[in-house]
């Protein structure tokens, strides 16, 4: 016999619902609205024939994101300049003890994935996160989406092809990633050039998100030599009461730079074969927020 309020139970299962809303939206706030909305369905509803709660509560909020996605994408709002996700504080040490599991969460929540991802559409977004990141079977995943099963299974193969086919390659080992950081951090902040050019791969991209709310590249940056002697500028430049922080946000080791106590810039890497493929920074202020600010 349990004893555990609505409360305990919703309260227990809140992680995997976040981590399911955010792999659907991208977006920290409206997975919390999406979260907020499930917690309301659970506490107001009638739950005497709810035999598993997790998996009714991940049901839930999943079809809620799907209304949400669809909203988002009726409106057709224009960006200013390339669009990343909002960063996403992970651990998931509670959610996925296994190291392999963990590397595949981490893998569905990177920024590259989630890019890549904005482009499937809301279903094929849902069979995806609920299949390929945690892993349900088919007949659940049919089950939530109340679609059939041959249906699914036809979604999460065209989901896995797009997503295959457009996703970058990279080292997701998060001690080599956090080393190359370092030394990449160094050689900007120190105007080493040379150094620079030396970590980053001869086809490196530079995609920086300010949502013209701050300064940063209005188009993705190209080339070893471009992305160096941006970021040595940027360095150059300097912050005013800076300080660095790492921390790890969507699966990887990112630095989080301080101005006065609050949050700037993020960077995060995308690496393979020792070099860095991919350079990732956001400055949009309405995307950093939410992220733990570590005295």
């Amino acid at each position: 016999m349990t004893t555990d309020t609505p409360t305990d139970v919703f309260e227990e299962h809140r992680p995997v619902l976040l981590g399911v809303a955010y792999r659907m939206l991208g977006r920290v706030a409206d997975a919390e609205d999406v979260v907020q909305d499930a917690w309301l369905r659970w506490s107001g509803g009638d739950r005497s024939a709810v035999r598993e709660p997790r998996g009714y509560l991940v049901r839930v909020t999943t079809r809620l994101a799907i209304d949400r996605l669809r909203q988002i994408k009726a409106r057709g709002e224009t960006y200013v300049g390339p669009w990343l996700p909002e960063p996403y504080a992970t651990d998931f040490g509670d959610t996925a003890p296994d190291t392999a599991e963990q590397a595949v969460l981490a893998d569905s929540v990177s920024l590259a994935v989630l890019v890549v991802m904005e482009s499937l559409s809301p279903l094929e977004r849902a069979v995806f996160v609920l299949r390929e990141a945690f892993g349900y079977p088919y007949a659940d995943v049919a089950a939530m989406l109340d679609r059939g099963e041959p249906a699914v299974r036809q979604l999460a193969g065209r989901a896995r092809k797009h997503v295959e086919e457009r996703r970058p390659r990279y080292d997701v080992d998060p001690a080599r990633r956090r080393d190359l950081t370092e030394r990449f951090l160094a050689a900007a902040a120190g105007g080493d050039m040379a150094g620079l050019i030396e970590l980053l791969a001869p086809d490196v991209r530079l995609v920086g998100d300010s949502g013209g709310k701050s300064r940063a590249p209005l188009r993705v940056l190209e080339s070893a030599d471009h992305v160096a002697r941006f970021l040595v500028g940027v360095a150059g430049k300097g912050v005013p009461d800076a300080a660095v922080r790492f921390l790890e946000l969507n699966g990887g080791p990112a630095v989080l730079v301080l101005s006065g106590g609050r949050p700037d810039s993020v960077f995060q890497l995308d690496v393979a074969d020792g070099r860095v493929q991919a350079v990732y920074v956001i400055r949009n202020p309405d995307k950093l927020r939410s992220l733990p600010v570590v005295r």
